[in-house]
């Protein structure tokens, strides 16, 4: 999936405003730069990376020809990197910051509020383009593991420097090692493994786990009424 790489999702969604009143979404802008504590539920989230909102005029829409393509009305890009599945994203948009969603959203054609999630999942996916490609340096790490390894970097040197202190003994450098050792103790576990990307291909395989099992039970079936004693058919 082009939109995954490794622990990390990219996401991109284009949608296109209200033909009329298009321009109230730029004032909404505006708001949220003056008033960024409505975001705070979104900086909470430590799976994002970043969430960006960006509103293209209708005149301004990129193109690769000279040809400037005209629309009727302005578009809004949203853009974002997390780390987890689209499920989790967005069932902790809805419930970190459905005031900030239905905000931002505001006249967005067809935007049906952030809550319930159902028709906010819905619309998401319908605007929803996917990456052609997705670059990650760490696909490995997640958020929090990417600041953990950070923190053991930085024990490690402080370390490095006790060591070299012509004044430091052995048993003084024991118990610095030691001390720095209960800072980071909880830093030091695995990674883990990526998240799966969709529970499509885990519903398919557990369906057909229950109808093999039923196919299975059939077989047995019809070979006690039809075949007892295990011979081939005629």
């Amino acid at each position: 999936m082009s939109n995954v790489a490794g622990k990390a999702y990219g996401m991109i969604v284009i949608t296109p405003l209200a033909k009329r009143l298009g321009w109230t979404n730029k004032w909404v802008f505006r708001f949220g730069r003056s008033f960024p504590e409505i975001l705070d539920g979104l900086i909470g989230l430590k799976f994002i990376h970043f969430a960006r909102w960006v509103i293209i005029p209708k005149d301004a829409w990129p193109t690769l020809s000279d040809n400037c393509e005209k629309l009727d009305r302005d578009t809004m890009l949203f853009l974002s990197n997390f780390n987890g599945t689209w499920d989790q994203y967005i069932d902790a948009f809805s419930d970190g910051i459905p005031t900030g969603l239905d905000l931002f959203w505001y006249k967005n054609a067809r935007f049906p509020g952030s809550v319930p999630i159902t028709p906010f999942k819905q619309y998401i996916r319908a605007n929803q383009i996917n990456c052609d490609f997705y670059y990650n340096a760490t696909p490995g790490a997640a958020y929090r593991d990417v600041v953990s390894a950070l923190r053991v970097k930085r024990a490690l040197l402080e370390l490095e420097d006790i060591y070299r202190d012509q004044e430091t003994t052995a048993e003084s450098f024991a118990d610095a090692y030691r001390a720095k050792l209960k800072t980071i103790q909880n830093d030091l576990t695995t990674q883990g493994f990526s998240p799966v990307a969709s529970t499509s291909t885990d519903r398919a395989e557990e369906h057909r786990q229950q109808f093999n099992t039923l196919q299975n039970k059939f077989n047995r079936a019809w070979q006690k009424e039809y075949n007892p004693d295990g011979g081939e058919d005629a």
